[in-house]
């Protein structure tokens, strides 16, 4: 399987503090059937910067490490860049890195409690430029929660998004795996991630995510061939998304529990 969006490159934002850190990361990606991972390190959220040299650099270590320990896991560059209105600007500028590192994806996230008024106007530029930007972890954003209609309006403008394996599991609780599900049958979801931190609290779940979807719809809505087509850069295969009502959205959820 492949890992789209994971903080597994150590000493540079909230993810493993140490190669040790790292290493026990990577074994258990491993036990979860995964054998590339995009590591994507916060870029530009307050806290964190991660230029696009930086990332290359650590990547290239890690993976010669690996090499050295024989471990079938190869990481490629990435980033999960905070939106902000230079974004394009700086992607020209060679600081911002696609999903991979050659093609055009580009992981992007948005704050956690809010959709920018900007929003819109940067992914239609990105669009304009030839790049196709994946929203990380839609169901984590207390905004989009509320108004699902709001992430509809950006899928249905041309992005994508990627749920966390830990919610589709059901690891955060059963009303934000239904939330995850709902984004999944309508298209407004297109890819599952482990937005893996450490082994413990964050881990991967992905291989778990899956299997859920499977034993639920009888199918993964293609997450991992998605995933595939973002590390070789191949053109998704997308349907058309439909609206989630906002009205009672939540009265719903508890209906169902």
């Amino acid at each position: 399987m492949i890992d789209i969006h994971c903080h597994i490159l150590p000493g540079v934002d909230d993810g493993p503090a140490h190669f040790e850190n790292t290493l026990e990361m990577i074994y258990q990606a491993m036990e979860d059937g995964i054998t590339d991972i995009i590591a994507t390190p916060h870029h530009r959220n307050r806290h964190y910067v991660n230029p696009m040299d930086e990332v290359l650099q650590h990547v290239q270590k890690l993976n010669g490490l690996l090499k050295e320990r024989e471990l079938p896991v190869t990481i490629h560059p990435g980033q999960e860049v905070r939106l902000y209105g230079e974004l394009l600007e700086d992607f020209r500028n060679g600081d911002i890195l696609s999903l991979g590192g050659q093609h055009s994806y580009i992981l992007i996230e948005l704050p956690t409690s809010q959709v920018p008024a900007y929003t819109e106007r940067i992914v239609y530029e990105m669009l304009v430029e030839g790049l196709l930007p994946i929203i990380a972890h839609p169901e984590r954003n207390s905004a989009i929660v509320e108004s699902p209609d709001k992430l509809f309006q950006l899928i249905n403008q041309g992005a994508t998004s990627q749920v966390t394996a830990a919610s589709v599991a059901g690891d955060f609780g059963k009303k934000l795996q239904r939330f995850s599900f709902e984004l999944l049958e309508n298209s407004l979801a297109h890819f599952v991630a482990s937005d893996a931190h450490d082994i413990k609290n964050r881990g991967f779940a992905l291989n778990r995510a899956v299997q859920t979807l499977h034993s639920t719809y009888g199918n993964d809505f293609q997450v991992m061939e998605n995933a595939r087509c973002v590390l070789y850069g191949e053109q998704l295969s997308l349907r058309q998304p439909t609206p989630l009502q906002s009205k009672g959205f939540w009265a719903k959820l508890l209906n169902r529990s």
